[in-house]
């Protein structure tokens, strides 16, 4: 599978195509997802440019402190007319 676009690999040797992250790789994938989520970027938009699954992003977004989002959309219910 395709690596990032700073050549960074995160789909390495193991079975189906992954690998696991070290702790300081992981670290730093943590701190920069965090900081581009912060600055507005979706976990899914993360996802797909990172060639990430949308629970993996969420996992290690969670795992680093950062504070998530809501869902987004109308939050407020229709008056009864």
């Amino acid at each position: 599978m395709a690596g990032t676009s700073d050549g960074s690999d995160h789909e390495g040797d193991r079975a189906g195509g992954r690998r696991r992250l070290s702790g300081d790789e992981r670290a730093a994938l943590q701190q920069r997802l965090g900081a581009r989520y912060t600055g507005g970027s979706s976990i899914r938009q993360l996802a797909g440019e990172e060639g990430l699954s949308y629970g993996f992003v969420h996992r290690l977004l969670t795992e680093s402190g950062t504070e998530l989002r809501g869902r987004g959309g109308s939050t407020r219910r229709r008056a009864a007319s």
